[in-house]
């Protein structure tokens, strides 16, 4: 959301945060985050002849209330509502921006939920035919196509990845693919000292102490030792981890992440936000969103966006042993020779895949792109709110 408000602001649009009279902002949004130029109000008062607003998954977040089960609307409901009143449908754009590289069909999402529920890999064959004869797939595609709203003429739905997805846009030709939404916001630091061997790690997921101790004993154990610094949003509990590491559970600025984050020699990444600023920024990564259970059954988390990344065209001719050290780490698995061999810059370490083109052509190879084209139509042609919505859908300019 930030990211592409900082897009809109610089591309010289005007970025206003509405909310109603006397009701609270949702949890989480006011930060601490870097804001872009944001005004705040709390009534309409039209300036402009459209509007577009920018949502996460508008479906889920802003839809209106409905008859059936799980029918209350979204927590911006009464605003998306105002905003059409004001403009009208036909000068209103909604941008929907979707959870990145989560394009896996009705089929593909109930297999991951069956993987990530614990179904072992030798049964997980059998108990997905199960799941497609009980009616479950189908299920889910209709579920997914009612709280994404794809019925909705002038809702824009952006599915940020890294490569395309021909049987999801088949299956949901509503869903417009686009390459990422670039933070822009990290640069490297031109050295002029020696490197200071030093890592840092976004640890959000609640089982990083699972790796935490493996992670912290391999880096010290290196000759000299690499400082880490790790970044949590909550407790730490797994006791001292040496002399070399740092633990911040407390809101960090964004200067100084940024200054952390630029100067580190490998960074241990999560989710989507970060993985795209260490790619953006350059230079050597880990990705570790979590795992479920332990030993045998140690799972991974919502894998998708680094199976994704793993399979860009950046990455996909990458040495097979790069390849393999990420994804095991990412599996939380050979924790500790993964760190040493990126330590060592060995067997493709030293030759770390940087940001490549996309898959998709201009505007569609970047998500920010396509928002600023898309708003500069909606600009040029008022009241043709739908119309442009439907250029993208077909996957044509707007």
């Amino acid at each position: 959301m930030l990211a592409l408000g900082r897009r809109l602001a610089h591309a010289g649009f005007r970025i206003l945060l509405y909310r109603r009279p006397g009701r609270p902002l949702p949890r989480s949004v006011d930060g601490p985050w870097a804001w872009p130029p944001i005004a705040r109000i709390h009534r309409l008062a039209p300036r402009g002849s459209a509007a577009l607003t920018v949502a996460p998954s508008w479906g889920v977040s802003a839809a209106p209330s409905r008859a059936g089960a799980f029918g209350r609307g979204g927590a911006w409901e009464e605003e998306a509502r105002d905003i059409e009143a004001a403009y009208g449908p036909d000068r209103t754009i909604h941008v929907s921006l979707e959870e990145f590289a989560r394009t896996g069909t009705a089929l593909a999402e109930t297999r991951e939920r069956l993987r990530e529920g614990g179904v072992a890999a030798r049964a997980l064959r059998a108990r997905l035919r199960a799941a497609e004869r009980a009616g479950e797939v189908e299920t889910f595609r209709r579920a997914f196509r009612r709280f994404r709203a794809f019925d909705r003429p002038n809702v824009l739905h952006l599915f940020a990845t890294f490569g395309t997805a021909p049987a999801f846009v088949r299956q949901f030709p509503e869903a417009v693919l686009t390459g990422p939404l670039w933070p822009g916001r990290l640069r490297r630091n031109a050295r002029t000292r020696p490197p200071t061997r030093s890592w840092v790690w976004y640890a959000s997921p609640a089982s990083a102490e699972a790796i935490g101790t493996e992670v912290a004993r391999a880096l010290g154990a290196v000759r000299p030792p690499v400082r880490l610094w790790i970044r949590t949003p909550r407790p730490w509990r797994s006791g001292d981890l040496g002399p070399h590491v740092a633990v911040e559970t407390r809101p960090v600025s964004a200067a100084r992440w940024r200054r952390r984050f630029a100067d580190a020699d490998v960074r241990i990444v999560t989710g989507s936000r970060t993985l795209l600023e260490a790619i953006e920024v350059g230079g050597p990564f880990l990705y570790f969103n979590g795992v479920l259970a332990s030993g045998p059954r140690r799972r991974r988390h919502r894998p998708e966006k680094i199976l994704a990344w793993l399979a860009s065209p950046a990455v996909a001719t990458a040495p097979a042993a790069l390849r393999r050290d990420l994804a095991d780490f990412a599996r939380g698995r050979r924790v500790a020779a993964v760190v040493v061999r990126a330590v060592g810059r060995v067997d493709g370490w030293a030759r770390f895949p940087g940001r490549s083109g996309s898959d998709f052509p201009p505007p569609f190879d970047d998500a920010g792109s396509l928002a600023v084209a898309v708003a500069r139509a909606l600009d040029r042609n008022l009241g043709d709110a739908r119309a442009i919505v439907a250029r993208v859908r077909a996957r044509s300019p707007p």
